[in-house]
């Protein structure tokens, strides 16, 4: 902080102290020393500063100085200059009023930790799930092998390198035929969801599953498109009701509906892409978001694998099989809006970083993804098993019915209480266990008065599920 050591008004000249600044920061000490003077009311409003050579002169600077100084005040706001008259103090509490500030409710602030004993709610990765070794070496080798590669601006869709890879394991793993120029790579799948919105056009109505991912519909409010809420059966949504609802395209997660955890079978699967056959215009979006964590049995086959129309957008991320806070996604175009892609949004400059889509590309081509993955699923079967047996080998399996649990990260917990479901979040989040229920991803009014949890155990330590079992049990009894 400057101290301003002496300052007086000698024929309205200002007189400061600058003999303890360094050479190259005198217009900076004066600066500062003019702006506080401005602040506090010193120099009032309207008040002129004096003229910058008797100025430099009174204080034995050179007049760069003085100008360099007065240059940065007028930038701010703080001065203003009239032509042949000099300069002058701006009146500038009228022009900014009272600054605001958010309150605490409306800013989310966190370190990245969490002060529960157990969050079911999140879908935090376990540190000791991510391969750190593995990544490290990997990262290594492309900083030695890709230098220039790294300071090279990439397509818009993303490095060629990482989208050939992507669609080498697509074909290897899911079944599918693609093209590693229908490929798209982009920071999360909101951002990608964007694209899409821009892609297929603000005029169309586009369906969304209830219950689904909310931010779906947080993504169309702010882009201002219109949206249905379409209802789901036992199978998923239904070709009628996207008829009624003059829906043109559809979000669905066939391969593990979030978040009750059901899979659409095959005939509601060919009879969704009928209807999509049916007009121009009309598209599937299918969010593959956690099919390669399926826990028993091979993983269910795409949507985009039987599509014989070009009707499926696929949608799936890295998020899941790697970390939470690796935001690195893809979608696969059908070839007519892949073409229409890169003539109308090609000026998108790819935002996942070329350091990030290398170090992936060969983590995915030396075999270390799948390895990865075999891990992680063996991993998170334990971790599921570990969690029901406690369950179940509690007081707490009186009151709790288990459902939905043989794939992905989380599980249904059916509660049988005189407790509300809301009395049970509150007496849980006391207990530093966080919940979320069923019922709170529906829009309307649900069908079902059951009381149901949504439990996801991505994040939750093994190691302390005799303390969390006993907190859960003493919630619903």
């Amino acid at each position: 902080m400057f101290t301003k050591v002496r300052k007086v008004l000698i024929s309205f000249m200002l007189t400061y102290n600058l003999g303890e600044a360094r050479s190259d920061s005198l217009y900076e000490t004066l600066y500062q020393y003019l702006k506080s003077d401005i602040i506090t009311g010193v120099l009032k409003p309207g008040d002129r500063l004096p003229s910058k050579r008797p100025f430099a002169k009174n204080l034995g600077v050179s007049v760069i100085t003085i100008e360099n100084a007065y240059a940065q005040l007028v930038a701010e706001g703080y001065i203003y200059s009239l032509p042949k008259r000099g300069f002058y103090v701006s009146d500038f509490h009228q022009l900014t009023g009272k600054a605001k500030r958010p309150s605490k409710e409306q800013v989310l602030l966190t370190g990245g930790e969490t002060s529960y004993l157990a969050d079911f709610a999140g879908n935090q990765t376990d540190t000791d799930l991510f391969p750190f070794t593995t990544w490290t070496r990997t990262m290594r080798e492309v900083l030695n092998e890709k230098q220039k590669q790294l300071m090279t601006n990439p397509p818009c869709g993303g490095i060629m390198e990482l989208r050939e890879n992507i669609a080498a394991y697509l074909h290897d793993f899911r079944g599918m035929q693609v093209d590693a120029s229908q490929i798209i790579v982009g920071a999360g799948t909101e951002y990608l969801y964007g694209l899409l919105i821009q892609l297929l056009g603000t005029e169309t109505v586009y369906g969304l599953e209830n219950p689904g991912y909310p931010k779906t519909a947080q993504i169309c409010n702010s882009l201002h498109v219109p949206y249905e809420y379409i209802d789901i059966d036992a199978y998923g949504v239904s070709a009628a009701a996207l008829e009624e609802k003059k829906v043109d395209v559809v979000h669905i997660s066939p391969s593990h509906h979030f978040p009750t955890g059901i899979v659409m079978p095959i005939s509601r699967r060919y009879e969704l892409l009928g209807w999509a056959a049916k007009k121009d215009g009309r598209f599937i979006i299918e969010d593959d978001y956690d099919s390669e964590l399926r826990l028993t049995g091979k993983p269910i086959p795409t949507l985009q694998s039987i599509d014989v129309s070009d009707k499926v957008i696929y949608l799936n991320t890295f998020s899941k099989t790697l970390s939470s806070t690796v935001r690195i996604s893809y979608m696969v175009l059908p070839p007519a809006l892949c073409e229409t892609f890169y003539k109308e949004l090609s000026f998108y400059t790819c935002t996942v970083s070329n350091f990030e889509q290398y170090a992936l590309s060969k983590f995915i081509e030396n075999g270390s993804f799948e390895k990865h993955l075999n891990r992680l699923r063996n991993a998170y079967q334990k971790k599921r098993d570990t969690i029901l047996s406690s369950f179940q080998h509690s007081k707490l399996n009186r009151y709790i019915r288990i459902r939905e649990e043989e794939a992905g990260v989380h599980f249904l917990m059916q509660v049988e209480s005189k407790k509300t479901e809301e009395e049970i979040i509150k007496d849980a989040l006391a207990k530093g266990i966080k919940l979320i229920s069923l019922s709170s991803y529906y829009q309307g009014k649900r069908k079902t008065q059951e009381t149901v949890f949504v439990m996801n155990y991505s994040s939750i330590e093994v190691g302390k599920m005799e303390e969390i079992t006993e907190r859960l049990y003493e919630c619903v009894r």
